[in-house]
């Protein structure tokens, strides 16, 4: 059984839609089957067509959602002792040695990942290569463009 490491705010997160799928999306589009029943012949009928997909794909992500759950590693960062070292969870500060560029990622569950947002998935390229190493360290990333490094100005458990 393979774990998926998963933040608080990642579980919360996914716990949240669960319950509005359930709570919420599933009655609507049951509502909407039975609305669409009412006006006759199925085959033609768009709108239950629309609506069946629609509620394939709720108990789809249903399905998905509470085995995420059950295989969940939550990993609270905060209480993690904060030694210096990447870990899951940790937020990095990151310079591009050869652009100066500095970035900040909080390095998330894959469900969590979203770069607009600064967090990147555990098994995304630089998070691989960032992981294990400490502030101070260089970290070589293979980008499409080469090999990337960059230098870990921080890391901190938020």
């Amino acid at each position: 059984m393979k774990r998926i490491p998963m933040t608080v705010e990642g579980e919360k997160s996914l716990r949240h839609e669960l319950e509005h799928l359930k709570m919420v999306e599933r009655p609507r589009v049951i509502g909407a089957i039975a609305e669409a029943r009412e006006h006759g012949d199925l085959k033609e009928n768009a709108e239950y067509h629309a609506a069946r997909e629609q509620q394939g794909f709720i108990e789809g992500r249903i399905r998905d959602i509470e085995h995420k759950l059950s295989q969940a590693q939550v990993i609270d960062i905060k209480a993690i002792p904060h030694t210096g070292k990447v870990i899951f969870g940790s937020t990095v500060e990151i310079i591009n040695l050869d652009t100066d560029a500095e970035m900040r990622y909080q390095i998330v569950g894959d469900d969590e990942a979203d770069i607009k947002l600064g967090k990147i998935s555990v098994n995304s390229p630089i998070a691989r290569a960032l992981i294990g190493k400490e502030e101070g360290d260089i970290a070589a990333v293979d980008t499409p463009a080469g090999m990337t490094e960059y230098e870990i100005a921080q890391v901190q458990h938020l």
